[in-house]
């Protein structure tokens, strides 16, 4: 096997190694694309994006969620505030029937507050999503880089 074919093979498995969590479902719910970034050391904070669809006739609501890497898990939302870019915690965030929602950097998000460790980049993180009709969905944030700005593509 030449050179520039075992390249190949060795970078497809590690894009596949290192690609996101794949999507989990519960009824109607479908989460895709969860992700991190990774967090420097002693940092108390890190962000959890996703994104949220919902195949069925009926809305549901994401009202809580939990991990064990860390104290809490609150969604925030950021938003412009005159000139001014402010994130705030939310209660819950509105998922209509055939819609998808997406937490992201700049907008929705989630907080997970009191890390126990830094998330490293490779890291799977567990999480909990509680609905208000659909109940708990568990899922795993894939963890990238520091300046990642979105969700690890497979090769």
């Amino acid at each position: 096997m030449k050179k520039h074919s075992l390249l190949f093979i060795g970078c497809f498995a590690l894009g596949t190694l290192a690609g996101p969590a794949l999507a989990q479902s519960k009824g109607d719910l479908e989460i895709d694309k969860p992700w991190a970034r990774a967090t420097p050391p002693g940092a108390a904070v890190g962000g959890g994006y996703l994104v949220i669809r919902n195949k069925g006739a009926a809305g549901d609501r994401l009202v809580g969620v939990a991990s064990p890497v860390s104290a809490r898990v609150e969604i925030h939302e950021m938003a412009m505030d005159k000139d001014v870019m402010r994130m705030r915690e939310v209660k819950g965030v509105d998922v209509p029937a055939r819609k998808s929602v997406e937490l992201k950097p700049g907008g929705f998000h989630l907080m997970l507050i009191e890390l126990k460790a830094p998330l490293k980049p490779g890291d799977k993180v567990p999480l909990t999503l509680r609905f208000e009709k659909a109940g708990e969905v568990k899922t795993e944030l894939a963890v990238g880089a520091m300046t990642a700005s979105g969700p690890a593509m497979k090769h």
